[in-house]
C-alpha cells in the first residue's frame, strides 16, 4: 500500500485519506493483514438446528461449510475437495449427512471426513499410496460461538473469540440474549451496493449526526414518537473491546415503564429481568439509554429499533443483524438477518419482522436513505483528487485533542468502556484505529498442508514450502 506509513497515521488522528473508501491496493492489503487475521461472522446456530444442516458463508473469496454433524457439533470447513480443488457443496444450504465433490465424485461426512474415493485401490494402490484414512476438508483455523452467533478466524494464533469481542458482550446480550433461550434468526436477506464495506460498519458503531439530515422524512412521517430526527442527540456513544454503538435517551420511569415504552409485552421484560445483570438492568432502568446501532470490528452490525407497525400509538421494537461482506474496493454485499428472542409470543415475532422489512430489509426506508449516501462516496473517492483531500473525522475533539464532552461517570452510565452523550465520531475513529493497527502488521505466515501423505513426508513438504515462502519474502523486501 502506497504511503502507508501516514495513511494509518493519519486515520489515528481522525483525518482520513479519501481514496481508503475506493483504492484497490488498500483492499488487497484489507484482505491480506485484516481478514486474514480477524474473527469474522459466519452465521448462527438457529441457522443449523438439526444434524445434517449446512449453510454456505464467505470470507471475502474464502468459502465455508457451515455444518452441524451428527453428533451435533458445529464445523466451518474450507469449501474445497481435497484432490482437484472443486466446491464441493455448491448450494446455498440444505441437510446433507455427506458431500459429494461433482469432479471425481470424492465423497466426505458433514464433519469433513473424507469417507469415499472411486478407485481408491485401482489408482492409487489403496492406502499405501493415499492415506484415505484421517484426511478431512480443512477446516478453519479457528471457530468459536456466543450467544448463538457462529465466528471464524483465519489465524490459528487470533486472541481467543472472548478476548476479541472483549466488554462489547456485555452490549451484544441486549440484542442476542434476552432470554435463557438466546435468539433465532431469519435470513439472511442479501443484496448487493456499489459501496466500501467500511462505510456501513462506521455508520452503525456510531453515527448518530446523520440521523436529523439523511432520514428527516422517515421521523417526520411519523414512523417514530420522536417528533424530531435530532432527539439522537440526547443519546450516547459507547465503545468497549471490539465494538462500539449507540442509545437513546428514554423518557423517565422505572425499569418496566422504560422497557415497556419500546414496546417489549410484560412477559418478555419478566425474562430480561432474569437474564441480565445488575449492571446491564441499570444502563435501561436507571441511567434511562436504550442500545440502538451497533458493530463489532470488523463487518458486523446490530440494529435495535422501535417503530409503528400499525395506524396507533403502538411500536414494536425489532432487532436485525448484518454483515458487510467485501466483494472488492467499491462493492459490499450486504447479508441482512431478523433477530428475534426464541421465547417471544408469536404475534410479537410476526409485528417484529414487520417492523424490521418496513426499515432495514432490502427495501426499507432507511436502508435506502443510506445507501444512496455511501454510494456517492464511494464513487466520488475513487477519483484522483480524492488523493488530495484528507476528510475531517474528529468531531468530539479539540485541536490539542482533548474531548469535547468526557465520558460518563460511573454513576450515569452502568456499563464497561467508554458512554458520551451527544454527537461525535469517538466510535468511528476507535473501529478505524483497529482497522489501522491490522493494516500495519505482516501478513501472517501460512502452512502448508499435504494430503494424503505419511507424518514424516508431510512435514517435510510443509518446511520446504515455508522456506520457498520467505525467500520469495525475501525477494519482494
Amino acid at each position: 500500500m502506497r504511503d502507508a506509513t501516514d495513511v494509518l497515521a493519519n486515520v489515528r488522528r481522525g483525518l482520513l485519506p479519501a481514496h481508503i473508501y475506493s483504492d484497490g491496493e488498500v483492499f488487497r492489503a484489507e484482505q491480506e493483514r485484516l481478514f486474514s487475521r480477524a474473527w469474522t461472522f459466519v452465521a448462527h446456530e438457529t441457522e443449523v438446528p438439526q444434524p445434517g444442516d449446512y449453510v454456505v458463508r464467505r470470507v471475502l473469496d474464502n468459502s465455508f461449510i457451515v455444518s452441524r454433524d451428527q453428533s451435533g457439533q458445529i464445523h466451518a470447513m474450507f469449501n474445497m475437495c481435497l484432490h482437484r480443488g472443486m466446491q464441493v457443496c455448491r448450494a446455498e444450504q440444505g441437510n446433507a449427512s455427506h458431500f459429494r465433490c461433482p469432479y471425481h465424485g470424492w465423497s466426505y461426512r458433514n464433519d469433513g471426513r473424507l469417507v469415499g474415493l472411486p478407485f481408491h485401490k485401482e489408482a492409487y494402490g489403496g492406502e499405501a499410496g493415499f492415506a484415505r484414512s484421517g484426511q478431512k476438508l480443512l477446516p478453519a483455523p479457528q471457530l468459536d460461538t456466543y450467544n448463538g452467533l457462529i465466528f471464524i478466524s483465519l489465524d490459528p494464533d487470533a486472541p481467543s473469540l472472548p478476548e476479541f469481542l472483549g466488554d462489547f458482550r456485555f452490549y451484544l446480550d441486549y440484542y442476542t440474549g434476552q432470554s435463557a433461550s438466546g435468539a433465532e434468526v431469519l435470513g439472511p436477506q442479501r443484496w448487493r451496493i456499489k459501496a466500501n464495506w467500511k462505510i456501513g460498519a462506521e455508520n452503525f458503531a456510531g453515527d448518530m449526526y446523520h440521523t436529523p439530515q439523511t432520514h428527516t422524512s422517515v421521523v417526520e412521517i411519523g414512523l417514530f414518537r420522536e417528533p424530531k430526527a435530532e432527539k439522537r442527540k440526547d443519546g450516547t456513544t459507547y465503545w468497549a473491546g471490539s465494538g462500539g454503538g449507540t442509545t437513546y435517551k428514554l423518557p423517565s420511569g422505572t425499569l418496566e415503564e422504560r422497557l415497556a415504552y419500546v414496546g417489549y409485552p410484560d412477559e418478555m421484560i419478566a425474562r430480561m429481568k432474569q437474564q441480565w445483570s445488575d449492571e446491564q438492568l441499570d444502563v435501561i432502568g436507571r441511567d434511562g439509554f436504550m442500545v440502538s446501532a451497533a458493530s463489532i470490528f470488523p463487518n458486523l452490525s446490530l440494529v435495535h429499533n422501535w417503530p409503528r407497525v400499525a395506524d396507533s400509538e403502538q411500536v414494536l421494537p425489532f432487532i436485525s443483524l448484518r454483515q458487510w461482506q467485501p466483494i472488492s474496493a467499491d462493492e459490499t454485499e450486504v447479508l441482512s438477518w431478523f433477530v428475534v428472542d426464541k421465547e417471544a409470543p408469536e404475534e410479537f415475532k410476526k409485528l417484529s419482522y414487520k417492523a424490521y422489512l418496513m426499515c432495514f430489509g432490502s427495501s426499507g426506508m432507511f436502508e435506502q436513505d443510506d445507501v444512496e449516501n455511501w454510494v456517492s462516496l464511494t464513487k466520488t473517492a475513487s477519483g484522483s483528487m480524492a488523493r488530495r483531500l484528507l476528510l475531517n473525522s474528529r468531531m468530539g475533539i479539540r485541536h490539542d485533542d482533548s474531548a469535547v464532552t468526557e465520558p460518563l461517570p460511573p454513576e450515569e452510565w452502568a456499563g464497561p468502556g467508554e458512554s458520551r452523550v451527544g454527537y461525535s465520531e469517538f466510535n468511528q475513529r476507535r473501529l478505524l484505529a483497529q482497522w489501522a493497527d491490522y493494516l500495519e502488521k505482516e501478513p501472517p505466515a501460512v502452512a502448508s498442508t499435504a494430503i494424503g501423505l505419511p507424518a514424516d513426508t508431510a512435514a517435510s513438504c510443509g518446511e520446504a514450502a515455508a522456506s520457498c515462502g520467505e525467500t520469495v519474502t525475501e525477494a519482494l523486501s
